[in-house]
């Protein structure tokens, strides 16, 4: 299993840093390779780095302990083209979060400000659907995505 680091902006919507929660800052390198499994295959599928001990677990045979965080993606490895119904979460700083599907990016901002792309049309995630007067436009499929976001929010801690 190999991933890499995330991705890096060089200037995208004006930021020349990784801390972001869109896809230039969110999007890893993903190499899986098990015995049994083809070669050359890809799958599109948005997945979590969460899911990677899980995967890891159910490759190697493994009981899975209770609780744990993540799905293994063992499925894709047979059928890349699997639906994929998950959402991958991600979070930066304190309750600022990114709910990324195949097809959206809906951001949530400690504030309330929100963001939504369609990935289908906006892969550059250059048009905020979330903002006035499209957002109602949008609602449903906010609200749907929102589902997914933290229950829990903890903040960082003080340093001295």
């Amino acid at each position: 299993m190999l991933w890499g680091d995330h991705g890096y902006h060089l200037g995208q919507k004006e930021h020349w840093r990784k801390h972001t929660l869109w896809e230039d800052g969110l999007r890893a390198t993903l190499v899986i390779s098990a015995p049994g499994f083809g070669s050359n295959v890809r799958s599109d599928r948005v997945v979590s780095l969460l899911d990677l001990y899980p995967t890891l677990v159910e490759l190697a045979g493994l009981e899975p302990r209770e609780g744990m965080d993540g799905q293994s993606i063992e499925a894709l490895l047979r059928e890349p083209d699997l639906p994929w119904p998950r959402a991958a979460v991600s979070t930066y700083g304190f309750q600022n979060h990114s709910i990324r599907t195949e097809r959206w990016r809906y951001i949530r901002y400690h504030d309330g400000t929100e963001e939504l792309y369609d990935h289908d049309v906006d892969p550059n995630e250059w048009t905020n659907l979330a903002f006035a007067p499209v957002a109602d436009e949008y609602r449903e499929v906010i609200d749907q995505l929102a589902r997914n976001l933290p229950e829990i929010n903890v903040p960082a801690p003080v340093r001295d």
